[in-house]
């Protein structure tokens, strides 16, 4: 009983020991700290009132820029998309906002307080870029980007991860 008993303390040190050279230098490798993710997004919408993603994860990014392309041929005024960033419990009010601003303004909100950014309301053809810093986001936070187009953000919207 003495012979396994030793026997099985030498394994586990052998064990031990070779993996902390094979770690470099006799010991483990410090942590290091982690990359932010992706910080720099093109997304896509079409005539078929579309974005080609449903969630952007932005986990460490200080600030962020997302491009808008529309793919689509329509003009603005039949088909317009944007790209809006909000609080998801904020959707409805958002919403309520954009539609009230009405055609003259592209259904676009610009400044608003329930916004955290948005980038202009494009046409076929078009593209717009907008670029925001994260420091007033909370990681883990509820987060969605919309488009604002009447009729558009029960399928023209996603999940952004912070």
């Amino acid at each position: 009983m003495k012979f396994v008993a030793k026997l099985s303390i030498g394994t586990c040190v052998l064990a031990f020991a070779s993996g902390a050279f094979a770690a470099g230098k006799g010991g483990a490798k410090p942590a290091e700290a982690k990359a932010p993710e992706k910080c720099d997004f093109t997304i896509e919408g079409n005539d078929s009132m579309m974005f080609n993603m449903k969630e952007m994860s932005a986990k460490g990014c200080k600030d962020v820029s997302v491009t808008l392309k529309h793919v689509g041929k329509l003009p603005v005024a039949a088909m317009g998309h944007n790209w809006v960033l909000i609080e998801a419990k904020n959707r409805d009010a958002v919403i309520k906002a954009a539609t009230a601003a009405g055609p003259a303004k592209k259904y676009h909100l610009e400044n608003h307080p329930m916004v955290i950014d948005t980038t202009k309301t494009i046409g076929g053809g078009e593209s717009d870029t907008v670029k925001f810093s994260t420091a007033k986001m909370k990681a883990g936070g509820s987060y969605e980007f919309i488009c604002t187009f009447p009729g558009h953000v029960g399928v023209m919207n996603g999940k952004f991860v912070f």
